[in-house]
């Protein structure tokens, strides 16, 4: 069962969540809240695998509530769902080590699809939101020192992974099996001491254009 908890300030998309979460086989939703106010003692209790997590609310808000997570257990994945899609936000979420990021009109099926994919190590990132991360690095980003102790197909692979794709479509687009693939991003994350693919392009990639 993949653990999640909720925190989303307006009720009726909350419940909607909520309803979703536990009416599909495999995922046990936890607990759902209003804000981040009390959110160390919900990690504690809980032990999630994945939180999803809005930007805007009242009191300790998503940005915030993604420190704290950070800062308990760094292997919590955090899903960003939220209305903004402006630069700053995004910019702020992945230095936060956001481990994806999705707009609330997503389709459901999609929102589950997503919760399986970073459980699974991967990093959800819609279309438009690919896009705006693209947009907030020059059009040749320079690179940090930290790119020399990647691979040439690691390299390639986070370029994917910046662009947008999951781990399914990277698979057939380098022509290598899945299992190569989390086995090739479990090294980039142990070469560049990162928790997820955010942190790696956001330290790989220092420059950026917001």
């Amino acid at each position: 069962m993949i653990k999640v908890l909720i925190y989303e300030d307006d009720p009726s998309f909350r419940e909607t969540l909520s309803i979703l979460v536990n009416g599909t086989e495999g995922y046990e939703l936890k607990g759902a809240w209003e804000n981040c106010n009390n959110i160390d003692q919900h990690i504690r209790k809980h032990q999630p695998d994945v939180v999803l997590m809005d930007i805007n609310m009242p009191g300790t808000n998503g940005l915030q509530g993604l420190s704290i997570i950070r800062g308990y257990n760094p292997d919590i994945n955090v899903l960003m769902l939220t209305v903004f899609d402006d630069n700053e936000k995004i910019f702020q979420a992945i230095c936060n080590g956001a481990s994806g990021y999705l707009l609330k009109k997503t389709a459901p099926s999609k929102i589950i699809e997503a919760i399986q994919e970073v459980y699974n190590g991967g990093a959800p990132i819609t279309s438009t939101i690919a896009k705006k991360i693209l947009q907030m690095f020059p059009k040749t980003p320079a690179r940090s020192s930290e790119a020399d102790k990647l691979s040439a197909r690691e390299q390639e692979i986070l370029q994917l992974l910046m662009k947008g794709y999951s781990y399914k479509m990277i698979a057939p687009e380098l022509k290598i099996t899945l299992e190569t693939v989390r086995t090739h991003i479990k090294r980039i994350y142990e070469k560049l001491h990162v928790h997820s693919a955010s942190e790696a392009i956001a330290k790989i990639f220092p420059d950026r254009r917001l």
